[in-house]
């Protein structure tokens, strides 16, 4: 049966903006993936992306500055069979949300964590982000940005997510098409989604993209790929991952830089602590009577770790 994820609501997004691709990519993903609403939780920060699960005809949260990821991974452990998608901004993510960006690459939850990439925060009116390079000035700017450039792909391979890509939000197909492996990686997976903010950031344009940004699928070796096949060649893959995750300027690579699948997710390894934790998850177990009262004996449940 397919789905239409599209709610009712209109998008208010500035004409020209990055997102309306990336909201596209999202929602042909799940259909392509012939999702279940039901089955799906979209998470969202504060700004422009925090709109996101509006516009999608799926669960969704409108988080705090910086938190969704925590909230996604709360959602996620409740139940892993769900599929949890966070979207956030440059700032979002990787300005105030950086420490939780970094934490979730170790646990490996299950999130498919996609990081709008402006170069600008463009709902307080385009003050530099965490990825915009030292000296540049955009419209917005009264004066050059005074601070290095973050790498997100560089940060998320050294955090280790499992899953790492680039992709451009006027290139659909590629796009919808990352977004689907993401989603059906079984760890942790990061998209940096480079777009243009046409009205704050004069420099990253669409055409100013269009003229850099090239596809490593393209190219007959590359393959970033890390399986229990192959795992010997895990430190090889990673470095190279690495290496070409350091390209900026003149070509900017898109695609997946790193995928390894012999990594096991958080909920695999919580489940061989926790019996029972991948087949009765905490948010389908009964912990009320229909009156209110608790079916939780705590004192059995913890009788192994009481002292005295």
């Amino acid at each position: 049966m397919a789905h239409n994820f599209k709610t009712d609501l209109t998008v208010d997004w500035c004409p020209g903006c990055g997102d309306f691709g990336i909201l596209t990519s999202i929602q042909q993903s799940m259909a392509e993936l012939n999702l279940d609403p039901l089955g799906v939780v979209m998470v969202s920060g504060i700004g422009c992306s925090g709109k996101t699960p509006h516009y999608i005809n799926v669960g969704g949260v409108h988080t705090l500055h910086g938190r969704a990821i925590p909230f996604a991974t709360g959602v996620k452990l409740s139940n892993p069979n769900l599929k949890v998608l966070v979207t956030g901004g440059d700032g979002d993510l990787m300005g105030i949300g950086a420490g939780h960006l970094v934490a979730e690459g170790r646990r490996n939850t299950g999130l498919t964590i996609m990081i709008y990439d402006n170069e600008v925060y463009g709902l307080t009116k385009g003050q530099a982000a965490p990825t915009m390079p030292l000296g540049e000035k955009t419209k917005s700017l009264a004066r050059p940005n005074i601070f290095t450039r973050l790498n997100p792909i560089s940060l998320a391979l050294s955090a280790g997510y499992s899953f790492v890509a680039r992709g451009f939000s006027f290139d659909m197909k590629q796009l919808k098409e990352i977004i689907k492996k993401a989603m059906n990686h079984p760890g942790s997976a990061v998209i940096d989604i480079l777009q243009p903010c046409p009205t704050y950031n004069n420099i990253n344009s669409m055409e100013w993209y269009k003229e850099r940004v090239y596809k490593m699928e393209d190219e007959k070796d590359w393959n970033p790929v890390v399986t229990k096949e192959n795992i010997k060649d895990a430190d090889q893959i990673f470095a190279r991952s690495m290496a070409r995750a350091q390209e900026w300027g003149d070509r900017i690579p898109t695609g997946i830089f790193y995928q390894n699948t012999a990594i096991e997710s958080f909920p695999v390894r919580i489940s061989k602590n926790v019996p029972n934790y991948l087949q009765i998850v905490p948010a389908e177990q009964r912990i009320s009577t229909a009156d209110g009262y608790t079916v939780v004996d705590a004192e059995k449940t913890f009788a192994d770790r009481l002292i005295g």
